[in-house]
């Protein structure tokens, strides 16, 4: 007859739990999974889904949950899951970045929509762009190489009774240093347009004061910004395809350093 202990019970169980929580960790804080329209129902039941996929192919962590050990380890997945997800989520706040200084330079800081992914209000122009990098995102399959980094970070990190090396604590600093000035180059063309603009304006005032710069400034900038905008349409999908194979190609080194 074959029995069952309790301990190989919390074995065997281990064995699914440790990367489903790895995985919701993920789709917790990832673009697009962490999307608030998306009932947690379904991320729960989407992260079950593939551990159930992936468990059966990992090597046996001999971990057993109810233990100090399963509680580290429980920690290091959520950790793991949360950073990956985090370093994803910078390419989309570099993009909104860039589309508030736009929008900031064309008068529009105004003007705001709520982002209900975000639970805030964003300038228009930050969520016109980052509704444009989403459409990227999907059609260039980023959610699926995230799914296929998730399942290769389990060859890289085992599960283990341990957290994540400090040294990706820097390198995702770094990272995200890197991130922030590429959104800061993606806004610089427009808002450098827009600034000579405004200094033109304000020269134009100093040498005609009659001539109200309150009543012609607004239009000039908004129409100026807006074709920009427009010509900017070219080189943003490069740009944006760019950062996500450099954000994708460091998240595997930053994984490495975890060890």
């Amino acid at each position: 007859m074959l029995t069952l202990s309790l301990a190989d019970l919390y074995l065997h169980i281990g064995q699914y739990f440790f990367p489903f929580l790895r995985i919701l960790a993920l789709f917790t804080s990832a673009p697009i999974f962490n999307d608030k329209s998306i009932n947690k129902k379904v991320k729960i039941a989407l992260s079950a889904l593939i551990a159930f996929q992936i468990a059966p192919i990992l090597p046996e962590s001999n971990i057993r949950i109810v233990s100090y050990e399963g509680f580290l380890t429980g920690a290091g997945q959520l950790i793991i899951g949360l950073i990956t997800g985090l370093i994803i989520q910078l390419i989309f706040v570099a993009v909104r970045h860039a589309g508030e200084l736009i929008g900031l330079q064309m008068g529009l800081s105004f003007a705001t929509f709520y982002d209900r992914a975000g639970g805030q209000n964003m300038p228009v122009i930050a969520r016109f762009l980052n509704l444009l990098a989403t459409l990227i995102f999907l059609i260039a399959n980023g959610h699926l190489y995230l799914l296929e980094i998730i399942a290769r970070s389990f060859d890289i990190l085992p599960v283990a009774a341990s957290l994540p090396n400090a040294s990706a604590y820097l390198a995702f600093v770094k990272l995200a240093g890197l991130i922030f000035s590429s959104g800061l180059i993606l806004a610089l063309p427009i808002v450098a347009l827009l600034l000579c603009i405004n200094l033109t304006l304000g020269i134009i005032n100093r040498l005609t004061p009659q001539l109200s710069v309150f009543v012609i400034g607004f239009p000039i900038s908004l129409s100026v910004g807006l074709l920009a905008l427009s010509l900017m349409m070219y080189s943003f999908g490069p740009l944006f395809e760019s950062l996500m194979a450099t954000i994708f190609d460091n998240l595997l080194q930053i994984m490495t350093a975890m060890r």
